[in-house]
């Protein structure tokens, strides 16, 4: 059986923009992550010494995906901290009916691992914000994923 494809990137005329894919949205989501924080530095050679655990709530899939993106910048700008390995755990959509109407919202729950920010990590640029321009995220045919993201560098 042939081997997805993670991720490429596309070309784009000022920003960064890439397309990932997954065989679950979970794995879409991973794969985004790796394409995004590869384009600030190397991912593999980055020591798994922190390890923490993500949960995002949004009301949509692009909100979920914006949100678990800008807080990885976040912990970059504050912390620090750059990731090294991601598994997205669960993307889980819920939909509830309340005595105030109905509740539909996304929670993805994540484990990361990685380090702080030292000369021995090479950077090689900086991200500046996560973008809705472009961005899609698609269930094809054959039950497969794919997402496109655009970063503002």
């Amino acid at each position: 059986m042939k081997k997805m494809q993670k991720y490429k990137y596309l070309d784009h005329t000022a920003d960064a923009k890439f397309e990932s894919y997954g065989k679950t949205i979970e794995e879409a989501f991973e794969n985004a992550t790796y394409a995004m924080e590869n384009i600030i530095t190397d991912t593999e050679t980055i020591e798994p010494k922190i390890k923490k655990d993500i949960s995002i709530k949004s009301e949509n899939l692009g909100s979920l995906l914006y949100d678990w993106l800008e807080k990885l910048i976040t912990m970059l700008e504050l912390e620090g901290f750059l990731l090294g390995k991601v598994k997205i755990k669960k993307i889980k959509e819920i939909k509830k009916d309340t005595e105030k109407g109905k509740l539909h919202y996304y929670i993805l729950t994540a484990a990361i691992k990685g380090d702080t920010y030292h000369q021995k990590y090479e950077l090689k640029t900086e991200i500046k914000a996560i973008t809705y321009n472009d961005m899609k995220i698609k269930k094809n045919k054959n039950n497969t994923w794919t997402i496109t993201a655009v970063v503002d560098i």
